[in-house]
């Protein structure tokens, strides 16, 4: 006899297949929270479900934690490990998420600043994170036994993601690891399926507080940075599915002491997804981006990899 949880063993392969890093997504969030590459951001999971997430990513080129630092010549690597956790919900009946990452960084490199070279190397907390996120339209809040005959087709869900300043800063450094500024992120996504295809659109704008204490106490202010999502999933087999991911994201001009500076974004990436189950509680997702052009700003390419554990709350059932 295999013991698992108050889930099937069809239900659990279910539920590994729909969720793929529910934390964090590729972490080009940690590089600049507006240019994610996440699939299945609203995905309909069985209430009551916990995850926990460990991951690390790699990441070389022009990268900072800020999207728009005026930087020329930048090569900078950053390895980035992180700690998360995540809980699927009923709100209101619908399929809801909440979830909290921590996000440890080191980082070093070189670049030019205003004709002048400078280099970094420096590890530490990046800023943390929370977000929920809820389906509006579609993806019902089911129990574990009504989501084994769940078939998923039309979503439409909205979240909101909060960057918390709390990561490592040095106001005499103009490369950080932490923002020194808050960050939120509205977004609405749809969703639609089509057997083993699915596609996902999204789109959300990141607003941003001032720093005041921008490289040597000058006030910074910045542009909301908007951003548009395409996915397109295919499910090989059970629990196992890859995602072809795109991203475009334009704004985010900023003011330093009153200064508009002539660096608004206007990027786009592409990358790539894969999960697999490794059994009914364990899911590996590996995953990669790379720049497809950029007029200003962060030009990198990403490699990672999560490892992701899912349990419930409820006592353990033998299944026969």
């Amino acid at each position: 006899m295999d013991e698992l949880g108050p889930l099937s063993r069809h239900t659990a392969s279910r539920a590994l297949a729909l969720v793929i890093a529910v934390a964090l997504g590729p972490l080009t969030s940690h590089a600049a929270r507006a240019q994610d590459l996440e699939p299945r951001a609203y995905a309909t999971l069985p209430v009551g479900l916990n995850f926990a997430l460990a991951g690390y990513a790699y990441s070389v080129g022009g990268i900072a934690t800020d999207p728009a630092l005026p930087l020329d010549d930048a090569h900078l690597d950053v390895d980035v490990s992180f700690l998360a956790y995540a809980r699927s919900l009923d709100v209101l009946g619908r399929s809801a998420k909440v979830d909290f990452a921590v996000p440890y960084a080191w980082l070093s490199g070189s670049a030019t600043y205003q004709g002048e070279p400078i280099r970094r190397v420096v590890d530490g907390f990046a800023d943390p994170s929370a977000r929920f996120s809820m389906n509006l339209v579609g993806g019902p809040a089911l129990s574990p036994s009504e989501f084994a005959s769940y078939d998923e087709d039309l979503v439409v869900g909205a979240s909101a993601r909060l960057s918390i300043p709390l990561g490592r800063y040095d106001s005499e450094r103009l490369v950080n690891i932490g923002t020194h500024r808050w960050a939120v992120k509205p977004e609405i996504g749809v969703v639609k399926s089509w057997g083993r295809l699915q596609l996902e659109l999204a789109s959300g704008v990141s607003i941003y507080s001032s720093n005041p204490d921008f490289f040597g106490g000058k006030h910074r202010d910045q542009a909301p940075i908007f951003a548009q999502q395409a996915h397109l999933l295919v499910r090989i087999v059970r629990g196992v599915f890859v995602a072809a991911d795109a991203t475009y994201y334009s704004g985010g001009r900023t003011t330093v002491d009153g200064v508009e500076k002539d660096d608004a974004l206007s990027n786009a990436r592409l990358g790539g997804t894969v999960v697999v189950p490794l059994s009914p509680d364990y899911s590996l997702k590996v995953y990669g981006s790379s720049g497809l052009w950029t007029r200003f700003g962060s030009d990198f390419d990403t490699v990672g990899a999560a490892l992701q554990y899912r349990w419930t709350d409820a006592a353990p059932n033998v299944v026969p």
